[in-house]
């Protein structure tokens, strides 16, 4: 399941690919995205310590894009802020883990099922720039 934190960051994330290579204020991105101020801050962190973004201070400070937003794939930064994309960790190819009461996940049918489910949603968020992302706003 994406998290709110996760939805707040491609909220965010598709007001700088709009105004790219513009610099915004965090408050602009904020009222923009319709994100809480004080949970963006958090989360422009997050983003700029992922080198999605860049941040400079001052008058002529602001937030931007760290690359061209058709380079930035949607399941990227899903990663960065909620982890693997798969439902379960047995299922991951990044963070893989065995259930704890599973005999033997080589044979385990809901890993079987639950992989298939990661690379279904893998194929379609790899494949999704910001760019393309920022165009289809009514998916966000």
């Amino acid at each position: 399941m994406l998290s709110r934190k996760a939805k707040y960051a491609l909220r965010a994330l598709s007001t700088l690919t709009a105004a790219h290579p513009e610099r915004l204020g965090a408050a602009r991105i904020a009222r923009e995205a319709d994100v809480p101020g004080k949970f963006l801050e958090a989360i422009l962190v997050e983003l700029r310590d992922a080198g999605l973004i860049d941040s400079r201070r001052g008058t002529v400070g602001g937030y931007a894009l760290a690359h061209a937003p058709q380079t930035v794939m949607v399941g990227d930064v899903i990663r960065i802020i909620d982890g693997p994309l798969a439902p379960i960790r047995c299922a991951s190819v990044t963070a893989f883990e065995p259930c704890s009461d599973c005999p033997d996940p080589d044979r385990c049918a809901l890993r079987g099922l639950m992989s298939e489910v990661r690379q279904v949603m893998s194929d379609v968020l790899d494949q999704r720039s910001l760019a393309e992302f920022a165009r289809a706003p009514e998916r966000a």
